[in-house]
């Protein structure tokens, strides 16, 4: 809870600053900073909840609400304070002034409006508009300029408009070159009772990977998933999908089940290097540091790549922190995208439950079961306090699990498919297949390809293995064509309900 209230202030005030920040610092566009339905009132993300999340706990856990509120001139923090609330699931509000700068006010040194305001320790320039409800929230982020190397005063007048005892608050400022220095201090010394947060000071420009770096670098995360109607779906311009624990996963990558150590890092790299992001492996692989390694050694920024890694029943369920430690010293890539028990077995509820810990710690983002069926679900999940963001089943044309998958997908969680190409001693069949081939060859593509394609279109991603770097390329060029619906309904008619696997 304490990382997602961090996360919140941290971000407001990115995004404040970020708007003042380098030669814009002191040139207001009127037009951006005048007040609007939008500006005066926070923009509410979380309105129909906010009951259940200031009077409940979920799951153990009272759900905070965050506030990011900045004072942008040029647009810079604003543009800011939108990744920060987007990445939060916060309420935003800018603080508009009720009488607004004009660029003339804004220039520096010439005895202007904003130069004399910095000078006068009495100003407190009003503001238009007002927080509804201030007492909903427990973190506030608060982004700003630097102006002559302090906030300007309208943040004052902020902070001395609201009670915030009790609240984390987290500031951040935007400058040319200043740091956010002795400004937070003064700020701080306006507020009494609250949880103040050491702040950063960010370059104009600043992008929202690196806020997310940064809130992940202070094991800040979201304290709330985004609307459930997002949950789930697959956006094929991004090629991405948005889960539960709100975090985005791509829809494809790779397995790399089988592959040897120095086989698995070079099929990881090709991955890497034709544009794949994500990478399956598991302890029972064996190739986790390999993995580690590729990742490591790519020029891919870390929070692009999203790996996933599974614990095995037996001895790493009875233990399963060591294993969860095991994993994380094996890939040593600073964090778990996601962790999944491999299938079910004994103790698989504690080995879940260790994993819930590392997800409060921020060790692992999302956790997730592997070869989950309905009737393992029902059983399983009443027992658990987080919602599996991932169930990873075999699945392919001959084994098609369509009572599974919409049964999973219904509770919010992402399917995940292994063996799309039918697994050990049946790809040759499976690629063969006359249907396949047919449509393939209609739509002038491989028959892997058709097999990817399809599953995508059901909403299962997809993790094809392979070492080939010629078949990594290919098992990614999956967004040149689409199936038609009578192209879906002939490889559905394949369905032989023929597991190749025993999971």
């Amino acid at each position: 809870m304490k990382r997602l209230i961090s996360v919140v202030l941290i971000l407001a005030m990115i995004l404040c600053c970020s708007a003042c920040g380098g030669n814009e610092e002191q040139k207001a566009n009127s037009s951006s900073d005048a007040a609007s339905d939008k500006s005066t009132a926070p923009i509410s993300n979380q309105e129909k909840e906010s009951e259940k999340n200031n009077t409940e706990e979920n799951k153990g856990e009272v759900l905070s609400k965050i506030l990011v509120a900045y004072f942008s001139a040029t647009g810079t923090t604003k543009s800011l304070a939108e990744y920060a609330a987007d990445i939060l699931n916060a309420d935003i509000y800018e603080i508009v002034p009720q009488d607004p700068y004009t660029d003339e006010d804004l220039t520096y040194y010439t005895g202007g409006r904003a130069d004399k305001e910095q000078n006068d320790p009495s100003v407190r320039p009003a503001i238009s508009g007002s927080v509804k409800d201030m007492s909903q929230y427990d973190t506030v982020l608060i982004g700003y300029p630097i102006w002559h190397g302090q906030a300007p005063k309208i943040i004052y007048t902020f902070l001395e408009s609201y009670d915030f005892s009790g609240k984390t608050i987290l500031p951040f400022c935007t400058s040319h070159s200043s740091g956010i220095g002795s400004s937070a201090n003064n700020l701080h010394s306006l507020v009494t009772g609250a949880n103040w947060l050491d702040g950063k000071r960010f370059a104009a420009g600043t992008s929202k990977e690196e806020i997310e770096r940064w809130l992940d670098e202070n094991n800040i995360k979201p304290n709330e998933a985004p609307a459930s109607a997002e949950i789930g779906k697959f956006d094929f311009e991004k090629k991405t999908v948005l889960l539960n624990s709100g975090y985005e996963m791509p829809i494809m990558g790779m397995g790399t089940y089988s592959l040897s150590d120095e086989e698995c890092y070079k099929s990881v790299t090709a991955l890497l290097e034709s544009g794949g992001r994500l990478i399956d492996t598991a302890y029972m692989y064996g190739n986790e540091a390999a993995v580690g390694r590729a990742v490591r050694d790519s020029d891919v920024p870390r929070e692009e790549i999203f790996v996933i890694t599974k614990i095995y029943p037996s001895e790493q369920f009875a233990n399963p922190e060591k294993a969860i430690q095991n994993a994380l010293d094996k890939l040593d890539i600073g964090y778990i995208d996601m962790m999944l028990l491999h299938h079910p077995g004994e103790n698989d509820v504690k080995a879940y439950l260790a994993m819930e810990k590392f997800v409060e710690d921020g060790k692992i983002h999302s956790i997730g079961l592997s070869n989950w069926y309905v009737e393992e679900l029902e059983e399983f999940l009443p027992q658990v306090n987080i919602t599996p963001a991932l169930v990873q089943n075999e699945i392919h044309p001959y084994y098609q699990e369509n009572d599974v998958i919409p049964y999973i997908q219904n509770l919010g969680i992402v399917v995940q498919g292994w063996y799309p190409f039918g697994g050990r001693g049946h790809t040759s069949e499976l690629l063969g297949d006359s249907v396949i081939s047919e449509i393939a060859e209609a739509h002038d593509v491989t028959s892997a390809q058709v097999i990817l394609r399809w599953n995508l279109q059901k909403g299962v991603v997809v993790i094809p293995g392979s070492s080939n770097p010629d078949h990594i390329r290919e098992n990614l060029d999956l967004f040149g064509f689409e199936l038609t619906d009578e192209e879906m309904q002939q490889i559905n008619g394949l369905d032989r309900h023929e597991k190749h696997d025993w999971y």
